[in-house]
């Protein structure tokens, strides 16, 4: 059993039964979301979590969510997407919550069971102690909405730069730089002279490359592509760690190494990977379903498609020229 509760790779799983539980992410505008307190006579009570409850026999997620929400905070869900999916193991159940973000609502959150709510900014919680089995999750609440993949190698180095600088000035906050053609001394040159630009933003640096270069260079993390994942063991700790894949099988390899999230695709055709058959958004929200990390939406996209990415379980869209734009 690992530290957060989750049973350690290769060991057996946990023989009791699964409680299904709907969870909810309540997202406002200015991107803080809702904690609940657990109230005294329940496990943990004191403890704060996102809001939900037990699926009833024969319920779907989304439906005890909408029912959960309204019993125990007296809202209607008007746009909710789901999310992820994470399994714990507690001293007193074996829980699969399926996380999803509410996006609107109607009415105004009132603890019907008299316990406490507090809306909080993702990264600087200031309620304690946190419930275990949402760290995944407080985590992932600081994903943004869009990963910017480099495309210096299309079109050079000072013309991607120019882009990066407006981009990382617009609010990107997280990219990878991917110039797999190149050699390394022409893509360490890169990352000097893109880095400074998005610490200056704020903004994590990704390296589609091996974990000792990015530690060298000072990036927040490595991004692995499906060969790679598939061939691994273990994931490295210190890094933040992002995959590429294709397909169930993959996904499910993410998920089992425990990377932060992946990205999934092609959704549409794209003229980076012309011999590849696009998914359509049926088949991507088939293949994100029941997944237990976050997935970003690849292939043919741009900005505009975050909306239809989050309805389809996304956690928002993956973009390499659309997330340079021209200035």
């Amino acid at each position: 059993m690992t530290g957060d509760g989750v049973p350690a790779a290769g060991t057996a799983p946990d023989p009791r039964p699964l409680t299904r539980v709907a969870a909810a992410v309540i997202v406002r505008p200015d991107g803080t979301v809702l904690l609940a307190q657990r109230p005294p006579g329940k496990a943990y009570a004191g403890y704060w979590e996102f809001p939900g409850g037990k699926l009833e026999p024969g319920e779907t997620p989304r439906a005890a969510l909408d029912r959960e929400l309204n019993e125990e905070l007296g809202i209607v869900v008007r746009d909710a997407a789901p999310w992820f999916v994470q399994r714990y193991a507690y001293a007193h159940a074996h829980v699969e919550l399926h996380f999803f973000r509410v996006f609107a609502f109607d009415g105004e959150p009132v603890g019907h069971d008299g316990q406490a709510f507090r809306w909080q900014v993702p990264g600087r919680y200031d309620v304690a102690p946190l419930l275990p089995a949402n760290t995944r999750v407080l985590a992932a609440l600081e994903l943004p909405a869009v990963y910017g993949i480099s495309c210096a190698e299309d079109i050079g180095e000072d013309a991607f730069l120019h882009r990066a600088t407006h981009a990382f000035a617009a609010g990107l906050r997280l990219a990878c730089v991917r110039e797999k053609a190149w050699p390394r001394a022409r893509r360490d040159a890169l990352v000097a002279r893109l880095k400074p630009l998005a610490d200056a933003a704020g903004a994590k640096l990704l390296l589609n490359g091996d974990a000792d270069d990015a530690r060298r260079m000072g990036l927040a993390g490595i991004h692995w592509p499906a060969a790679t994942l598939m061939g691994a063991r273990d994931r490295p700790h210190d890094l933040v760690v992002a995959a590429s894949c294709h397909d169930a099988r993959e996904l499910a390899r993410a998920g089992a190494l425990g990377v932060d999230f992946a990205m999934l695709g092609p959704v549409h055709a794209t003229p980076t990977h012309p011999g590849a058959t696009p998914l359509g958004w049926e088949a991507f929200a088939r293949l994100v379903d029941g997944c237990t990390l976050p997935v970003y939406a690849l292939g043919g996209l741009g900005p505009g498609d975050v909306a239809h990415a989050r309805a389809a379980g996304a956690h928002g869209v993956a973009l390499r020229r659309a997330a340079w734009p021209v200035h």
